[in-house]
């Protein structure tokens, strides 16, 4: 099973979304979620505040002007078939 790291904060519209996105491909690419709240951490405040929400599997990541529902089932495929 694909570990998906999900960089996000709370009330953050583009957050939901690429959450809702994410959840569309957990049938075809299961994969478990962990949320980190970028508050939480001072690094990744300081590396993703303008970036959220960032998906990231296999050290590979998708930023928010790079999330989409393409972009997300690509990143999904080629790391499900490793």
């Amino acid at each position: 099973m694909l570990q998906v790291k999900f960089y996000m904060k709370e009330i953050c519209s583009l957050c939901d979304d690429a959450e809702a996105l994410l959840s569309l491909f957990q049938r075809d690419y299961p994969h478990e979620i962990e949320f980190r709240d970028i508050y939480t951490n001072d690094e990744w405040l300081e590396k993703y505040h303008l970036l959220i929400p960032v998906i990231e599997v296999n050290g590979r990541q998708l930023n928010c002007e790079e999330i989409n529902y393409d972009s997300i089932e690509q990143l999904l495929k080629e790391e499900s078939e490793k």
